[in-house]
């Protein structure tokens, strides 16, 4: 049967167009985000449609993500989520069967209205599953604001255009992935490299932060110190320019999300940080436009010196990939920084071993010279330094360089 209104000859000679346009993006070996936009772009010219959006299933998750849009909804890509049979989306997903509706779809019952995509204001409804070897790769849903009837060959050619689509879809989600591994790769090699530098600690920690935020494409990342004395949690490093997120005040253990991190040792992710009960910054959360976040703790062995939290923009589910990734670098982190400490420990003991073999010549000169013992010595010594406020060792130098020169 041909389209309404359109001599079969013209609509078998677009028939023959459009394959060879879906041939043509999938022999070029698109990115899937400029894939995703000829897809719209073909769906759209095809079917005069008012919106069109594109759906892809993630088998791990068990969920129908949206990841593009026409027009209008491009603002809630990658947040709009559903399991397979919910919703007509989810149903064409499940049955692998199109989904056409030409009036009142929203009176369908598996109909799911989503507030912000406001799908309840188009009266047409077309779900068309995409496929890739009768496996389910997502769904396409063209919208019309009228009553629109959707002709059979243009359903049956859209299921066939679907069915080319869902394998260079697939090809383009694994090179995706490939690229994202290969930076996050990148990412804990540069750690690495950073970690053994001659950079000073704090350094070290504003540069983890800053590849981690930009690898994992987070909005804020921190790194927060444990005060084990205090049982406090401290921003250490942030690549966050916010000062009210700066100087937002230290976390008791426990306290937040951070703080639960420390007391459980594990990764903890959070959905949505504006709602969570618990979470201490919502106001702050809501002002840095951020969302979903992950705590994982820095541990060295089985005791936790610190947190690295990252912040999403849009709501995000973390993959078990992406948790392990950050577990990585915090705990490359945790070497960086316990290497640092016990560097610092070894310089304090040689630094005041040198000051006990500065104060015991001192003192030997002094019960030389003034014919006093060790004792009363020691006491002038110290004395002096509490006079002077200046350190032992300092007034210990003074005693035996002036010793030096009476010679």
């Amino acid at each position: 049967m041909a389209a309404r209104g359109v001599p079969k000859q013209s609509w078998k000679e677009q028939e023959l167009s459009i394959l060879h346009q879906v041939a043509q993006d999938i022999s070029s070996n698109l990115e899937l985000n400029d894939l995703l936009a000829h897809i719209l772009h073909m769906v759209v010219s095809l079917t005069a449609a008012d919106s069109c959006l594109v759906y892809l299933y993630n088998e791990q998750n068990d969920e129908l993500t949206l990841r593009a849009a026409s027009t209008g909804h491009r603002d809630v890509v990658g947040e709009i989520r559903l399991k397979l049979g919910e919703g007509v989306t989810g149903w064409a997903a499940k049955e692998k069967k199109p989904v056409a509706l030409s009036r009142q779809a929203y009176n369908d019952p598996r109909f799911k209205s989503f507030t912000s995509l406001a799908e309840d204001k188009y009266e047409a409804l077309l779900a068309v599953p995409i496929l890739a070897k009768d496996k389910i790769t997502g769904v396409m849903n063209i919208h019309h604001k009228k009553a629109h009837e959707y002709p059979e060959n243009q359903v049956r050619l859209l299921f066939t255009i679907s069915k080319y689509l869902g394998s260079a879809i697939e090809n383009a989600v694994v090179y995706e992935e490939i690229n994202r591994k290969a930076k996050q790769l990148d990412l804990l090699s540069e750690v690495s490299r950073t970690i053994v530098s001659d950079y000073y600690l704090k350094e070290i920690l504003q540069l983890i932060v800053t590849m981690t935020a930009q690898v994992m494409g987070t909005k804020i990342c921190s790194i927060m110190l444990l005060d084990e004395k205090k049982q406090e949690l401290v921003i250490a490093a942030t690549q966050s320019l916010s000062q009210e997120y700066i100087n937002k005040p230290n976390l008791k253990v426990g306290q937040s999300i951070a703080g639960k991190v420390v007391i459980e040792k594990r990764p903890i992710t959070v959905s949505d940080v504006t709602k969570e009960p618990g979470y201490m910054y919502p106001n702050v959360a809501k002002k840095e436009g951020v969302v979903s976040m992950i705590g994982v703790p820095m541990m060295i062995k089985d005791r936790v010196i610190g947190v690295i939290n990252s912040y999403m923009q849009k709501q995000h589910n973390f993959s078990k990939e992406e948790i392990d990734i950050i577990q990585a670098i915090a705990n490359q982190a945790a070497v960086a920084i316990e290497n640092t400490r016990l560097d610092q420990e070894i310089l304090s003991a040689k630094e005041a071993l040198e000051t006990r073999k500065t104060v015991e010549r001192a003192k030997g000169v002094l019960m030389k010279e003034l014919g006093i013992g060790e004792d009363e010595a020691y006491k002038k010594i110290h004395k002096k330094s509490m006079d002077l406020r200046k350190s032992m060792k300092e007034v210990a130098d003074a005693i035996i360089v002036a010793a030096d020169i009476r010679r």
